[in-house]
Formats: structure tokens, C-alpha cells, sequence
């Protein structure tokens, strides 16, 4: 039987400003980060699906350091998330390509999908880099929301509540997407 000291995989439920989020990790890293939601059955419920999460809710300090930056950054906080393990193993070259490349974008900075790909030495591959980024395990970590379509526009978003939280998420940080809204006209009365 394993002591509290010798586990070093589980997962959390943390309560925010802005919904119930949820992290997994295993021995290596972050596993798994689920955006917000409702209720916290509905954050676990996900967590649980996913294989390799385990039940254990012993938090190592680097995960205690996570879930407060989480919370400082649901709270509107500039936070940096580039020194947070991640575990992604078995996960193929071309997504940790451009994983690693959505990882050096800084609080408030976009790019366009066109463009992460080339940093990521995939040029002209926008449209895998948005399916590599549809199914990122980690989320907010893995900054991708912040990479938005060509044009100005939000693009796609798998997160719970879709281009919404993206574009939410994005305001957080003090970026607009999008087009500018029509200058105030006269009220006329």
C-alpha cells in the first residue's frame, strides 16, 4: 500500500471567480486542465473520463502552486504558466510542435493559427494546427486560446461554452477579437 508521500498522481477540483476548473498530473506533469464549468460534479465527471487520471487528491507543492496561479488568473491576474510540467506523453511530433510553440506566447499576446504554425516549423498548416489545438489535454497551460483565425476573427474553441470562453478568456487578458463595434451614434430624442 503507497503512503501519502509515495503518491505523486491525481486531480483537482478547484473552485474560481469564474466556474469550477479541474487538473489532473501524473509522477511527470499536468496532465489534463479542464476549463470552467458550473458545478464541480460536471468538472470531475470530465476529469474522470479521461485514462491515466488518478483518484488520489494528495496535492504535491508544484500542483498547490498551480491551482493559486489558476485561481490569480480567474481572478484577472497576469500570470505566467510556461514553468508548469506537462506530461504529454504519447502525443506525436507535429502537436508538440506547436504545443511548444503555443506555450512561449505571453499573457495577452494572439497569434494566428497560420503564424503558430510557421513558428512552429509547419508552415502552411493552420487548419491541423487548429485540430493539434482542439485537442490540447491541457488548456490555459497550453495557451490556446490565445491563438485566433486569420481576418481578425475568434476561430474555433473546444472548450465548454466554445468561441464565448475563448473570447472571454481573451477579454481577461485585455485583448479584443474581432470587429470594432460602430462608433456611438446620437440617441436622437
Amino acid at each position: 500500500m503507497q503512503t501519502p508521500s509515495q503518491i505523486t498522481a491525481g486531480h483537482a477540483v478547484l473552485e474560481t471567480v469564474i466556474g469550477f476548473m479541474g487538473i489532473a498530473w501524473s509522477e511527470k506533469g499536468l496532465i489534463r486542465l479542464c476549463l470552467p464549468e458550473r458545478s464541480r460534479e460536471a468538472v470531475e465527471r470530465r476529469l474522470m473520463r479521461h485514462a491515466g487520471v488518478s483518484a488520489s487528491t494528495v496535492q504535491p507543492p508544484w500542483v498547490v502552486e498551480l491551482i493559486a496561479s489558476i485561481k490569480a488568473y480567474a481572478a484577472g491576474e497576469d500570470v505566467d504558466f510556461s514553468s508548469v510540467p506537462v506530461d504529454l506523453d504519447g502525443i506525436d511530433d507535429f502537436r508538440l510542435a506547436i504545443y511548444d510553440a503555443a506555450r512561449k506566447l505571453a499573457y495577452g499576446e494572439t497569434t494566428t493559427y497560420g503564424e503558430l504554425a510557421k513558428s512552429a516549423g509547419h508552415a502552411g498548416l493552420p487548419r491541423e494546427t487548429g485540430a493539434a489545438l482542439g485537442a490540447n489535454p491541457v488548456p490555459l497551460v497550453i495557451p490556446c486560446h490565445r491563438i485566433v483565425a486569420a481576418g481578425g476573427k475568434i476561430g474555433g474553441f473546444s472548450a465548454p461554452g466554445g468561441s464565448t470562453t475563448k473570447e472571454k478568456m481573451l477579454a481577461m487578458e485585455g485583448v479584443r477579437v474581432g470587429p470594432q463595434p460602430p462608433a456611438q451614434v446620437s440617441f436622437g430624442f
